[in-house]
């Protein structure tokens, strides 16, 4: 347990002083690099609640990431040209597009989960997949916001006493962002809803008969972790400065699902050190060969059948999550 604690925050730490390091030394890239790990571990923080908690395997979650992206390119465009939208203007304050992210998201999520969560297994699966599907063909031929072709964001969203066009400070806002979505997943796992979650995740049937239903508890899991992926997506939406239905597809679902893997499911940090070794396995082995793709694929065979604890598991042990 000592081993995962240090090892946590060796993580948390590192992410944050490398891109100081970074910063004293001119390197931009560097900065930007670590602030999309920040983003995906965000991300996968929402997913593995469902899935590393709940054991709701979705394959469907980039809708929500997609759609937070959206939301954030969406109200930047009408802030920028002035148009209201629904009768009312739009913004470039990211305070107030990360909670219409998280709600529209959520809301998504709600929808979602009130059919997708009545099946099971294989089920499952195919109805959050079919569902994210849907919205994505409907982003991919919505003309108003550019199609198949994207939403370019102009002008990147501002955060109080902060510049965000400095990779440093948008970094800054995306680590505590993260920080605090961990602090949520902590107290989540060790409440008594976290608790009935992973329960209901071993035998549904025994919870029930306790007197919880397992399938309120599962939805209010699922809908909390739509709205922390909706929040990733508007933060990469900004990172990038363009929001793309790409961001929905199918792929980016399978993403978010292996950085929980190689990361550890259930763990406290995994998502964070799956996005580390997913985006830097992507860049070292990126530059040195256009199938790095099949590599990764090597490797995430091998975690699956000799390491299933992820990458913290590896390190810290396996004797109890943290």
């Amino acid at each position: 347990m000592k081993r995962e604690y240090a090892l946590n925050a060796l993580l948390a730490l590192g992410l944050l002083l490398v891109p100081i390091w970074a910063l004293y030394n001119g390197a931009p890239f560097t900065i930007t690099l670590f602030t999309r790990i920040a983003i995906l571990a965000l991300a996968g923080i929402g997913l593995n609640i469902a899935l590393g908690l709940g054991g709701m395997v979705s394959f469907g979650h980039a809708v929500y990431f997609g759609l937070g992206g959206y939301v954030a390119g969406i109200l930047a465009q009408h802030a920028f040209n002035g148009a209201p939208i629904l009768g009312l203007p739009g913004t470039n304050q990211m305070l107030i597009i990360w909670p219409v992210a998280m709600v529209l998201s959520g809301l998504l999520a709600a929808v979602i989960g009130a059919f997708s969560l009545r099946t099971s297994g294989i089920f499952f699966i195919m109805i959050t997949l079919a569902f994210a599907q849907m919205v994505y063909y409907f982003a991919v031929s919505w003309p108003a916001y550019g199609g198949e072709d994207g939403l370019p964001i102009y002008v990147r969203n501002q955060f109080p006493g902060l510049n965000t066009m400095r990779p440093f400070e948008l970094f800054i806002v995306c680590w505590g962002v993260l920080m605090l979505a961990l602090g949520v997943f902590a107290l989540i796992r060790a409440s008594r809803f976290g608790a009935a979650l992973m329960a209901i995740r071993q035998n549904p049937d025994r919870v029930a008969s306790l007197g919880i239903n397992p399938f309120g508890v599962k939805l209010a899991a699922f809908v909390i972790s739509g709205m922390i992926t909706g929040l990733a997506g508007a933060l990469m939406a900004d990172l990038s400065r363009f929001a793309s239905p790409a961001a929905m597809a199918w792929t980016m679902s399978g993403e978010l699902i292996v950085i929980i893997i190689l990361g550890g499911t259930g763990r406290l940090f995994g998502p964070v050190a799956g996005a580390a070794f997913l985006v830097g396995f992507e860049v070292f082995f990126g530059g040195l060969t256009e199938h790095w793709k099949l590599w990764l694929g090597l490797v995430l065979l091998a975690a699956v059948l000799f390491n299933r604890g992820g990458i913290v598991a590896l390190i810290a042990g396996r004797e109890r999550l943290g």
